[in-house]
């Protein structure tokens, strides 16, 4: 196994005994990105193990872009839940909008890096997390570490007053909005096509993205060619079913569908990690991007700056979860 790369599955309870399944089955299968992402791939193999280890009988077709809802991230949960959608991998962070304690996850400077974003994704925290996914319908299977939502912009950023008034890109989450406006930003949340006109139009100053949604955009050759890897805001993918869908396989087949998802994550962590990594970043510095990568002192600067925002975003979470959260990123404050 890749170190720091891994697959949380969990033990869920029998919902009646049901034959096991002989029919071809096809499900639909969501990510909001598509196989050039971390989170796309991790749909697109999560698929392909399940078809490959049932043999045919269970089929998969995915659909990127959360075309099933509405081309709306934000959407995806609610349609997963109902059952619009039968499998999905998402973003905990675009997924908190419906399942508060997801935020717990990317509450600013909370995790100081990968590892410990790995550890916060094993034991205690990530059952507690899965648990409040199941009490809002939808049943969890595993999760991924996706890193980091970095800032891409058109000057440099070093120090909080840097960010006065830029207008800046960010995913579809509430928390990730008040954290930028507590920097003195002015964040907003847009589709791409939307964010790429506001940019040839000169009215968007940057986006929070991940390193490999930088790189496979090429946003560095859109004028967003400053990226301060900053570890702001965390983000894990889960990968989940449909509670329906769920209580009508077999014992043998949610354990296979389970692994699957198991063994997709662990994939899906090791590509986020490898997009992300030292030569990810020599390669973006050789593609003209310049390249800065905040000191220790620098983002306790940029933490105390959002402090407000951690503090409210906190309270939302639970207190109790945000320090068992904290204890496990061995965060100190």
């Amino acid at each position: 196994m890749i170190a720091g790369c891994f697959g949380l599955a969990f033990a869920l309870p029998v919902v009646g005994q049901v034959p096991p399944q002989t029919a071809t089955i096809e499900w639909k299968l969501s990510t909001a990105l598509g196989p050039a992402y971390p989170q796309g791939k991790a749909g697109e193999i999560w698929g392909e193990l399940i078809r490959e280890r049932s043999g045919g009988r269970l089929s998969v077709k995915l659909f990127p872009g959360a075309t099933l809802a509405q081309r709306d991230p934000a959407r995806e949960f609610a349609a997963l839940r109902d059952g619009a959608i039968d499998l999905a991998v998402g973003s905990a962070a675009v997924w908190a909008a419906q399942v508060k304690e997801l935020n717990v996850i990317a509450l600013p400077w909370l995790v100081p890096d990968r590892e410990a974003l790995d550890a916060l994704l094993q034991g205690d925290v990530a059952a507690r997390l899965s648990a409040s996914v199941q009490t809002a319908g939808v049943v969890p299977l595993a999760w991924a570490s996706d890193g980091f939502r970095e800032l891409a912009t058109q000057r440099g950023v070093h120090l909080p007053p840097d960010l006065d008034g830029l207008k800046v890109r960010v995913a579809v989450s509430p928390l990730l909005l008040d954290s930028l406006l507590a920097l003195g930003a002015s964040p907003e949340s847009m589709s791409a096509a939307r964010a790429l006109a506001a940019q040839r139009a000169g009215t968007l100053d940057g986006e929070e993205v991940s390193i490999a949604a930088y790189r496979t955009s090429r946003l560095y050759a859109t004028g967003l060619t400053h990226l301060l890897i900053w570890g702001a805001h965390a983000d894990a993918l889960l990968f989940a079913i449909n509670r329906g869908v769920w209580d009508r396989l077999s014992d043998a087949d949610r354990d296979l569908v389970r692994q699957a998802a198991r063994d997709a994550a662990v994939q899906a962590s090791a590509l986020s990690r490898k997009q992300s990594d030292d030569v990810a970043l020599a390669e973006l510095a050789g593609q003209g991007a310049t390249v800065t990568r905040l000191t220790p002192s620098g983002k306790e600067r940029f933490r105390e700056a959002s402090r407000a925002a951690y503090d409210r975003w906190a309270a939302v979470v639970g207190e109790d979860l945000v320090h068992a959260a904290e204890e496990a990123a061995a965060v100190r404050r």
